[in-house]
């Protein structure tokens, strides 16, 4: 099997640290999957994530000359969730603006503009304000 990045493979997890896991990807090889690389969550201890000899999917992210192979358990998850919750976002926003008049898109539009304009300029006269009594 020949490792190369991006690459998605199967592997036995082989020690457990505190900074990760070692994985062994067979053939002789083996490769870290570091703790922020195990999940999208926070992750405080490795052992409560992973533990010796389980089987995981890991993304290869990188190969360097020493023979250092760098992996990604949270990579190799598949994206669909994120996926699925812009299309109901965008589905949602679709039907609100569907029913609407251009001279209502029009209106609302430059609604949340100004409020947005608004909110800028408070957060920068906060940040002169603050810089001024400071001298």
């Amino acid at each position: 099997m020949t490792l190369t990045v991006g690459r998605i493979v199967d592997g036995v997890v082989s020690n457990v640290m505190k900074f990760g896991a070692f994985i062994d990807l067979g053939e002789g090889k083996s490769g870290l999957v570091h703790i922020s690389e195990i999940s999208d969550k926070y992750v405080q201890n490795v052992s409560d994530v992973l533990e010796k000899g389980q089987n995981v999917k890991v993304k290869i992210i990188s190969l360097d000359d020493h023979g250092k192979i760098a992996l990604s358990i949270k990579q190799a998850q598949p994206k669909e969730e994120t996926k699925k919750v812009k299309e109901v976002k965008e589905v949602k926003f679709e039907k609100e603006q569907k029913d609407m008049t251009f001279e209502d898109k029009l209106s609302k539009f430059l609604k949340d503009s100004n409020e947005k304009l608004e909110q800028a300029r408070s957060r920068e006269n906060s940040k002169m304000s603050k810089g001024r009594s400071k001298r």
